[in-house]
């Protein structure tokens, strides 16, 4: 796959996510978190990581809590080689969880979005430094997750300690302003993503100067609703030309992928390898 130099680390252009791993479903009433959880096991999940390295794709995206830590302790334990990002774990301390993310080595981390944008909604803006500042001690490069376009703009205005942002194509701050993320309080929730969002958040990508990773490219699956495996491929190709086109040659995108019913990761891998070139 196409490549592109992150911080030193030659990182191909679609990365994987890790949402289905840990039964974090947008789609509930097709697939449940809890049919995902099922079916990710730690062995699928790194069995996962491999077919994904086999495939191409040489970074994964993780979630840093316990589960997905002790999976990719087995996936290297057993010569996985992908490179390593991650998303801090709200309900862990974040300098506890930047020790056991460093466990693994891996290249960049980035704070957790949800929690992010709140700290942005309320102007704690002494504390996005401070906890930017820690990210950026433990030695990788740091970034931020947000939802909302608006936070990149005005990190981009006041230069804030980030090394790059993660862009959810998708506002999940519309109907969620002032509330905390359901890490935190572990509240269900049914998000509706809205299509006229990305727009706005590719305006922000490609205006700022420093890597963005985009996600949620596929609206957590709901814009797949109600489609078989051959319906899909052309709203998938068509995803892919639309980020591919809205965003810099200096940015990635990131998928999740639920394996039980059909190879995703190959499909997407194909069409993605075709759109890149």
């Amino acid at each position: 796959m196409k490549t592109v130099n992150f911080f030193g680390s030659e990182v191909t252009r679609l990365i994987i996510g890790d949402n289905p791993f840990c039964g974090h479903s947008y789609i509930e009433n097709e697939h449940s978190g809890n049919e995902m959880m099922d079916f990710y096991t730690a062995g699928k999940v790194v069995e996962t990581l491999f077919r994904a390295e086999e495939y191409g794709i040489n970074a994964y995206m993780a979630l840093a809590d316990g589960f997905i830590i002790r999976c990719l302790r087995q996936y290297r334990n057993e010569g996985g080689k992908m490179k390593i990002m991650f998303q801090s774990y709200p309900p862990v301390e974040l300098e506890t969880n930047l020790h056991q993310m460093m466990s693994v080595d891996p290249i960049a981390i980035y704070h957790q979005g949800g929690t992010f944008d709140l700290l942005f909604e309320e102007g704690r803006f002494d504390m996005i430094s401070k906890r930017l500042a820690l990210i950026k001690s433990a030695g990788v490069a740091a970034g931020f997750g947000t939802h909302v376009p608006e936070v990149i703009k005005k990190a981009e205005e006041e230069g804030w300690e980030a090394d790059f942002y993660m862009a959810c194509l998708y506002n999940a701050r519309r109907t969620q302003r002032g509330m905390q993320s359901g890490f935190i309080t572990g509240k269900p929730k049914q998000l509706v993503f809205y299509p006229e969002d990305p727009p706005f958040m590719y305006e922000a990508v490609r205006a700022a100067k420093k890597p963005c990773i985009v996600f949620k490219i596929f609206a957590g699956g709901q814009i797949f609703t109600g489609m078989n495996d051959e319906e899909k491929k052309p709203i998938i190709k068509k995803v892919f030309e639309d980020v591919y086109t809205h965003i810099k040659p200096i940015d990635l995108a990131c998928i999740g992928v639920f394996q039980k019913y059909s190879d995703q990761l190959k499909s997407n891998v194909g069409i993605c390898d075709g759109v890149l070139g």
